[in-house]
């Protein structure tokens, strides 16, 4: 599948987000609040510059239709802490965080072609970049067959803190490399 680019999230879409975050498939795994001082509180920084983690909107063919977050463990030092616990994670090891918002697209393939066009976008613009590895909730099972099918690979399991509290903290982490 073709046609998925990305732009970055500006605070114009806030509304999207704050929709696609409490739809019931996004929420069920984010857990997020989606009140005006959240979203400002947790994705303004990295608009304005001051936290480092670059946030995307992807595009199907020029339609929104996800989220994604892309980081440095390097820059979240108590992740990386956390993470290091279970995995080894190389020098300038990246993480990705992704759904697919739009309800009418989900197991239509633009997930996979979400996370294909992040890799190759990754993999072209962090030249130090050895790996991505993304820590996945266990019970999480349709990320972690989106991930397999995008050519990751499941390196390691431990125990993390879960994105939603109804969850434990199983979790599932896979890796990718340049």
């Amino acid at each position: 599948m073709s046609g998925v680019s990305f732009r970055p999230l500006a605070r114009s879409d806030f509304a999207l987000l704050r929709g696609w975050l409490e739809t019931p498939h996004v929420a069920r795994w984010w857990h997020h609040d989606t009140s005006v001082e959240s979203l400002e509180s947790d994705f303004g920084p990295s608009l304005d510059g001051t936290e480092p983690a670059r946030l995307a909107v992807a595009l199907a063919e020029g339609v929104p239709f996800g989220f994604l977050q892309s980081y440095r463990y390097a820059d979240n030092p108590g992740y990386l802490a956390d993470v290091s616990t279970i995995v080894e994670v190389p020098q300038g090891a990246l993480s990705i965080d992704y759904f697919v918002g739009e309800p009418a697209l989900l197991r239509r393939g633009w997930g996979l072609a979400m996370i294909g066009a992040a890799v190759a976008s990754l993999r072209r613009d962090e030249a130090g970049m050895p790996a991505i590895i993304v820590p996945i909730n266990a019970a999480n099972i349709a990320s972690r067959r989106l991930l397999e099918r995008a050519g990751f690979r499941a390196v390691a399991q431990g125990l993390l803190a879960p994105d939603n509290p109804a969850d434990g903290p199983e979790h599932v982490l896979y890796r990718i490399d340049r």
